[in-house]
């Protein structure tokens, strides 16, 4: 038994496929390149695929993780190639490396992530400096997030490890974000913006890392 561990990036032209398609798509290249994937137990047995991190709806990527069983040994060389050829535009892979099986779950390692997110905001550059040092010295900050009829209730503040801006250009502000991703909670970019003041939806959210317990 052998485990890969891929890293794959996500563009702007698929940037709206559901994890759960996303999850086919690998299937499906994985089976095209003849790769030797390794099947659960049970009934209805399927391929031993499993990514880091769920990556929401409408954000780009950079450097997503996915660790895939196989039943036989391939080398890392060899699977970059052949699966490479078979992934549809909009899809890349970035990496392969094997991975001791005995690591735990790639989910349960997953801690942080990195973001970069694209404004457009009539602020000048010191008011935007301001409202993250503000927001960073805040002890917590209660928030509340509605999703179709529940209302979720958190400190936003607790989310958020680390913001700094990477660029300001006219109308245009590029702001670097840090943000809790593990199995009980998950910051959103695109709250941390609205905490910012800045009120229209972000022009472009990119997920650079994804941060490891043992990073």
């Amino acid at each position: 038994m052998q485990r890969m561990r891929i890293t794959f990036s996500r563009g702007v032209n698929v940037k709206y496929l559901s994890h759960l398609d996303l999850m086919r798509l690998w299937e499906r290249a994985l089976r095209r390149a003849d790769i030797p994937l390794a099947y659960s137990q049970g009934f209805n047995p399927h391929p031993r695929i499993s990514m880091a991190a769920p990556l929401p709806l409408g954000v780009t990527s950079e450097a997503e993780l996915m660790d895939v069983m196989l039943r036989k040994r391939f080398s890392p060389y060899s699977f970059f190639k052949v699966v490479g050829e078979q992934l549809p535009n909009g899809i890349g892979m970035v990496a392969a490396s094997e991975v001791a099986s005995s690591l735990p779950s790639l989910q349960s390692q997953v801690r942080k992530a990195e973001y970069r997110v694209n404004l457009s905001t009539d602020k000048q550059k010191s008011e935007v400096e301001e409202a993250i040092q503000l927001f960073m010295a805040k002890p917590n900050l209660p928030w509340q997030h509605k999703r179709e009829d529940e209302v979720r209730h958190y400190d936003l503040r607790a989310m958020v490890d680390r913001l700094w801006l990477i660029e300001w250009c006219d109308s245009l502000c590029v702001i670097g974000m840090i943000l809790r991703t593990d199995s009980t909670a998950t910051g959103r970019a695109e709250q941390v913006t609205l905490a910012l003041g800045f009120p229209d939806a972000p022009l472009l959210i990119h997920r650079v890392r994804l941060i490891l317990a043992s990073s």
